[in-house]
């Protein structure tokens, strides 16, 4: 089957959502906790987080366009703090429904069976039971004028892993955790790690 840009702009709006976010491949599934400066928690599903350079250690996110309230955004914008959570496969269910789209002065954590988990000198909760997990100091955000969505960048202030994912040479097994991963908006994945290469070099 072929996708002119032309066919794409003349699909069924679930429908275009579907394939355009499904066709990028899978993508990372984590929870992002905030906590608003009136002390209410707020997690929610993202699977656009990427690694944006060591050093310093940069994480980034897009947020969509904030024409309508985005707690998550408004609660980082005000505090600098929060935290990112590898979703694992006990909790995918509870993880899946903090896409709903509750008001501010509802935590989602009260809505799920998500725990929050607070760490010494961090504002934000963490999502208790998450084998990686990150607390983030935001650092600045990009207008992406194509889409009005927004690129988060924030700095990984402190990295929290379970031991047992931890390789001598500091990879962490992701599959050891029976972390998740997505495809598109809803399908969930456990997936394993098959192959690690060396690093390579030019055959000369």
């Amino acid at each position: 089957m072929q996708f002119k840009d032309t066919d794409i702009a003349q699909l069924d709006h679930l429908y275009k959502i579907n394939l355009i976010n499904s066709c990028s491949g899978y993508k990372s599934a984590n929870l992002i906790g905030t906590k608003s400066t009136s002390e209410i928690s707020n997690v929610a599903v993202f699977s656009s987080i990427t690694h944006y350079g060591s050093a310093p250690p940069l994480l980034g996110f897009v947020l969509r366009p904030t024409t309508v309230p985005r707690n998550t955004y408004a609660n980082i914008k005000e505090t600098g703090s929060y935290t990112i959570n590898h979703i694992h496969e006990g909790i995918l269910e509870q993880a899946h429904h903090t896409s709903a789209k509750y008001p501010n002065t509802t935590s989602e954590f009260e809505m799920t069976t998500l725990e929050e988990e607070y760490k010494a000198g961090c504002f934000a909760p963490f999502v208790r039971g998450c084998p990686v997990q990150m607390e983030m100091q935001f650092v600045e955000a990009h207008h992406i004028k194509a889409n009005d969505t927004l690129l988060v960048l924030g700095k990984i202030k402190n990295l929290f892993v379970d031991d047992e994912l931890l390789s001598p040479d500091g990879f962490i097994d992701l599959s050891k955790g029976h972390i998740a991963a997505i495809n598109g908006l809803d399908g969930y994945t456990v997936p394993k790690v098959h192959l690690r290469q060396s690093y390579q070099r030019p055959n000369i």
